[in-house]
């Protein structure tokens, strides 16, 4: 086989997988739907069904990871972000910033709101809180999947509850 011969079968295997190669890249409006349902479920509102738009909104293999090795399943989440409704009557989480790599969603987020009852140790006093969070989320047929990290700031918001 010539040189060209071989360099142009190389060429033809390279361009028929680039298809697969990027199969799994996310555009910013993909990425934005794919999270949604997540989102939708921090806002509080009358009669919305956040846990089941935990479960909408994620594969059934997801998990919630608040540390490397700190991970729930969607099981447990979705009561849990129902029941910071409950917590907190007007939480509101807002996506400030979405980056996008691969099948990767990173949020720059931002959540607020005023608990109605004491939260995290801090007596109940009318006070509200506004804290920054960063979350990694893996898409995978359109849905949150494998393990989403997050951190928010909690000891800010408790800040905030305190001091006020």
């Amino acid at each position: 086989m010539s040189m060209f011969s071989k360099t142009l079968l190389g060429s033809l295997v390279l361009f028929s997988m680039l298809p697969s190669i990027h199969a799994n890249e996310l555009n910013s409006e993909q990425a934005r739907a794919a999270i949604a349902p997540f989102y939708d479920a921090l806002n509080v509102a009358p009669n919305k069904d956040s846990a089941a738009l935990v479960l909408q909104g994620t594969a059934e293999n997801w998990e919630s990871c608040s540390g490397n090795d700190e991970c729930k399943p969607r099981e447990k989440v979705a009561p849990t972000i129902a029941g910071f409704g409950k917590a907190i009557p007007d939480l509101k989480w807002d996506i400030k910033e979405i980056l996008v790599s691969g099948n990767r969603v990173i949020v720059r987020g931002e959540g607020y709101g005023t608990p109605a009852v004491d939260f995290m140790g801090v007596p109940h006093g009318g006070k509200s809180f506004k804290l920054m969070s960063i979350d990694i989320h893996t898409i995978e047929n359109g849905k949150m999947s494998g393990k989403t990290y997050h951190l928010e700031d909690w000891a800010g918001a408790i800040r905030q509850l305190s001091n006020q």
